[in-house]
């Protein structure tokens, strides 16, 4: 088995920016994640990341692989399947191996929630999108769908309606879950509201072209012409990895503190060493510089954690040598 001071789980924003900080205060850190990038990998350009006006979502991924290794991280891919505590700290467990540290980052994120239909997985990245904030102007002057009926829809809707040349709201109910000034706002940015009526298939070429959709009263399908689909029917996180060791919210996000410090399961009492960050947290505002924000903030924690040092007031990281 082998023995770390950090063991990160997860390989998007968060896990690779906590790597980087971990070990740049020299802990012997490894990264484990079944996949590498995150939710990133689901779009194509980023263009709300500081530094890039426009970059692939893949450059962007290789380029924090790249800052990683170059601290001689290890980046393992294999699937976690238990996590658990043990004297002097935890055991992660993979579907191929055993590792030990003295503290655990956890950063694998959350994972949309898909419509399960023909043609989504065939045209994610190529019309399907689940980030309106990532991919919006990426459909300058083209129709578009938007597929809910939550406070994220019509956030996706109000983007839409400044970029797109025509936005559909399809939401399978006759009634919204969003804010009324919400839908009252978008109702009056020209946006077309289809109601009771799911998506049935998304079709196309090698980008979206239209899609399917079947009225869930009348039965009636018919298809309409749409160059991208932004499906905002909420995200979750995988709980049933950590359920059982740090306290979760109504949404099953993991609670934090200001720390990126876990607690107990139905606890307020932090649960000493277990760290997390990025999208699977209750932290809102889920964009890729805020998760790379909270991967630094766990990674320095962690550090103090293992050293003994509590944490008092603000202090500057900026004089921390590179190893």
């Amino acid at each position: 088995m082998q023995d770390f001071d950090v063991i990160i789980v997860g390989a998007g924003p968060a896990g690779m920016t906590a790597g980087i900080y971990a070990s740049r205060r020299a802990l012997k850190t490894v990264i484990i994640s079944e996949s590498i990038g995150g939710q990133i990998m689901s779009t194509t350009w980023i263009e709300n990341y500081p530094g890039f006006k426009q970059i692939k979502a893949v450059e962007l991924v290789k380029r924090f692989e790249d800052h990683v290794r170059s601290f001689s991280v290890d980046i393992i891919q294999e699937l976690v399947t238990e996590i658990k505590e043990t004297d002097g700290g935890f055991i992660v467990k993979t579907n191929s191996n055993e590792y030990k540290a003295k503290a655990v980052i956890l950063a694998f994120g959350k994972s949309p929630r898909t419509l399960d239909v023909p043609g989504e997985k065939q045209y994610t990245g190529k019309g399907v999108s689940y980030c309106a904030t990532c991919d919006a102007p990426l459909f300058r002057g083209m129709p578009v769908a938007v597929v809910g009926g939550g406070n994220s829809a019509f956030e996706a809707a109000h983007l839409l309606s400044q970029i797109a040349s025509k936005v559909y709201i399809i939401h399978r109910s006759e009634t919204f879950r969003a804010f009324e000034t919400l839908v009252e706002d978008v109702k009056n940015r020209g946006v077309e509201f289809i109601m009771n009526t799911e998506v049935r298939e998304i079709k196309g070429d090698k980008f979206v072209k239209s899609i399917v959709i079947e009225n869930n009263k009348t039965g009636e399908k018919r298809e309409l012409q749409v160059n991208g689909v932004f499906i905002e029917i909420g995200s979750e996180v995988k709980t049933e990895l950590i359920k059982d060791l740090v306290k979760l919210d109504e949404s099953k996000h993991v609670v934090v503190n200001e720390k990126a410090e876990t607690f107990y399961p139905n606890s307020d009492k932090v649960r000493p060493g277990l760290f997390a960050a990025g999208d699977l947290t209750n932290v809102p505002f889920k964009q890729i510089v805020v998760s790379a924000g909270e991967g630094c903030k766990a990674a320095l924690q962690a550090y103090n954690y293992i050293h003994g040092i509590e944490t008092k007031g603000h202090v500057a990281d900026w004089s921390a040598g590179k190893k």
